[in-house]
């Protein structure tokens, strides 16, 4: 009995005596001070070009141009008044706002329909299909300028921005039916059974079942369809050389000079710009974990 009892492996032997994970009272001070010393230098590192960017867009009319800090004693929204009532800006915001919101809805739907389709089904050149959405994720933006322009003005789809649409949803949709099968792999397929059992067809157990469930990978695919069209600026200098067509990433172009920066002009319209980038990221920050880490791992 005591030698069983001595092989044994009880609370107190060998098979639990492994070490406990440090635990936060554990850290010695100077550690803590390293530690909490590095966070807030990358943190200050990380801020300085956001907050020079809001503080230089405050100075007054030229005020960049001094050395003295005139923007914490007199502050002036001179320069967003000067974007807003003596630039095309406005113009530029539109149609930005057009092509972006364009973009993200018309590649959700293509990302998330193909994703699922290459998730769910396998048809004559499955393999060829998930081939191309990664060899198409291969070329640069440079290379695919020339191909396009002549696609685009073969189509008569030049200085329109239905064309810039589709010239960012060839980005967008590859990486982002990719990301969406991965997610969709996640899903058990006995869902879908269960809702075809139910009497709903293919498609109505994709769109009433499974996309419900797939909230955070949409996320993530909107918001990367969004700001691929946001601040985009090779394909929309190329496809729109009409200056009632331009965007935003070809206007800001315009303060800048081979000679001279109208800085004021410059950093008031690139906080303007940042202001629906930023709400568009807090609306979807919930789901860009669950979704960015969706498929990483075997279940």
């Amino acid at each position: 009995m005591s030698s069983v009892t001595a092989g044994s492996a009880g609370p107190t032997g060998p098979a639990v005596s492994a070490k406990r994970p440090r635990r936060r009272e554990d850290r010695s001070v100077g550690r803590s001070i390293l530690l909490h010393g590095t966070l807030l230098g990358a943190v200050a590192v990380s801020l300085f070009p956001i907050v020079w960017l809001v503080l230089t867009s405050l100075k007054p009319r030229d005020g960049w141009l001094s050395s003295e800090l005139e923007f914490f004693n007199q502050p002036s929204l001179d320069n967003y008044t000067r974007v807003l009532t003596e630039t095309q800006f406005p113009t530029w915001l539109l149609n930005s706002v057009i092509v972006a919101g364009l973009t993200t809805i018309i590649g959700v739907f293509l990302a998330s329909t193909t994703g699922y389709a290459i998730s769910r089904f396998r048809f004559p050149g499955h393999r060829g299909v998930m081939w191309m959405l990664l060899i198409t994720q291969m070329f640069p933006v440079a290379i695919l300028i020339v191909p396009l322009y002549n696609l685009m003005a073969g189509l008569g789809l030049l200085n329109q921005l239905a064309g810039l649409v589709i010239a960012y949803m060839t980005v967008a949709v590859p990486f982002c039916a990719w990301m969406m099968k991965s997610y969709f792999d996640s899903i058990p397929r006995e869902i879908d059974q269960a809702g075809m059992v139910d009497g709903l067809t293919p498609f109505g157990t994709f769109w009433r079942v499974i996309l419900p469930l797939a909230r955070p990978s949409l996320a993530v695919t909107a918001f990367y369809c969004f700001m691929t069209a946001w601040g985009e600026v090779a394909y929309a200098t190329v496809f729109m050389s009409q200056e009632e067509k331009r965007t935003l990433g070809i206007g800001l172009q315009q303060f800048v000079g081979q000679h001279w920066s109208d800085w004021g002009l410059l950093t008031a319209s690139a906080v303007l710009i940042a202001v629906p980038a930023a709400i568009v990221f807090l609306l979807v920050q919930r789901h860009l974990v669950a979704g960015l880490t969706a498929g990483a791992t075997k279940s």
